[in-house]
């Protein structure tokens, strides 16, 4: 057992090896730096056998270490808490609390999110053994092929840890101070030309053996709908001219379908099972995936840049080219917060251009008039 007086100066010279060793303060017996192969090193308590981190070298001075040692020498160190596995605590106390208040859509998409990233990386650690280190590497291997898929494992990620700390069972949650990454600006959705063109590409395969696909990518554009509420449209939710989603994203909501939505909609009903979209090979089932015809369309109509939610961006933009509110808009999308409708309501450049030399125009007139 090494032991020497501890300074401040020299705990932060002790070189890391290739394993974990202790340093042993002369001062204070049962005070000691501990010291990782990564380069931390921390204050370290042994009191009866227990021990007891004080903090890092970096951050406590060494008498605040020894004051702290001393405290507990005296009123001795609380047992170690009963800490579980990530995976234990994740599947049983943490999901009990929500999964009865979650939507099923929201549970599916919770479940699919642990099963698939959550588990496998931290499932088999102690919840006080996840560190801040463990979770900032795993986030951004991640991000390199998914930002967004990573920002939303990140966000569940600290949800279960700050349940955990509210349980007591973690002093701080490791996964709080990682930043997620920034997301781009949303600006992107069709003009009216685009629109044309798609409309278009769309006519093309009408009727063909992705004539399906082609039906769903109309209704996106008709309604404004997000592509979940479309694929998995049931018969039984529509009802006429409307569409009464029972599990939308933001709970049970209508659609109104315009003539053209409507004419769609009945062919559809005309599908075998439960789904107006049925896989091809579990009919029982909504089609599941991409749709491969969206990608070969863009690149059809020199639109590679729009993604597919973006038809609900160009609808939105629509709607507010024809005048019509924004409280009006934001219920046609389904939203609950209107200022969420704000970021969906935009216009095109050549809408802009052709304003502006409308506007102008008019100006000019009122001028010359003067």
């Amino acid at each position: 057992m090494t032991r020497v007086r501890l300074t401040d100066a020299r705990a932060r010279r002790l070189k890391p090896s290739a394993s974990e060793y202790s340093v042993h303060d002369k001062a204070v017996s049962s005070l000691s730096v501990r010291v990782y192969p990564t380069g931390t090193r921390t204050w370290t308590c042994t009191v009866d056998g227990r021990k007891a981190s004080l903090g890092r070298v970096d951050l406590v001075p060494v008498e605040d270490a020894r004051r702290e040692c001393l405290r507990l020498q005296a009123e001795g160190i609380a047992p170690a808490r009963d800490v579980p596995i990530y995976r234990e605590f994740a599947l049983g106390t943490w999901r009990e609390s929500w999964v009865d208040r979650c939507k099923p859509s929201t549970v599916r998409g919770w479940d699919h999110v642990l099963a698939g990233r959550l588990l496998p990386e931290f499932g088999p650690l102690r919840l006080d053994r996840i560190t801040r280190q463990a979770v900032q590497g795993w986030f951004e291997e991640y991000s390199r092929t998914a930002p967004g898929g990573a920002n939303s494992a990140l966000r569940l990620l600290r949800h279960s840890l700050k349940f955990a700390m509210d349980r007591g069972l973690i002093d701080s949650s490791p996964a709080a101070s990682v930043l997620p990454n920034r997301r781009p600006r949303l600006t992107r959705f069709l003009s009216r030309d685009e629109i044309r063109r798609l409309n278009a590409a769309l006519d093309r395969h009408a009727g063909g053996r992705r004539g399906m696909q082609a039906d769903i990518i109309r209704l996106l554009l008709l309604t404004g709908a997000r592509k979940s509420e479309i694929v998995r449209l049931k018969r039984s939710e529509v009802d006429g001219d409307r569409l009464r989603l029972v599990d939308a994203k933001t709970g049970p909501r209508t659609v109104h379908l315009g003539p053209e939505a409507r004419e769609i909609v009945e062919r559809r009903l005309n599908a075998f099972g439960e789904f107006l979209f049925p896989s091809p090979v579990h009919r029982e089932r909504p089609l599941y995936g991409n749709l491969p015809l969206w990608h070969e369309i863009r690149r059809e109509i020199c639109v590679e840049d729009v993604r597919l939610h973006d038809l609900r961006h160009s609808y939105a933009s629509q709607c507010v080219i024809e005048g019509v509110p924004l409280p009006v808009v934001s219920r046609l999308l389904g939203h609950r917060d209107p200022a969420m409708t704000l970021r969906y309501a935009h216009v095109s450049d050549p809408d802009v251009e052709a304003a502006a030399e409308r506007i102008g125009a008019r100006i000019s007139g009122l001028l010359s008039h003067a």
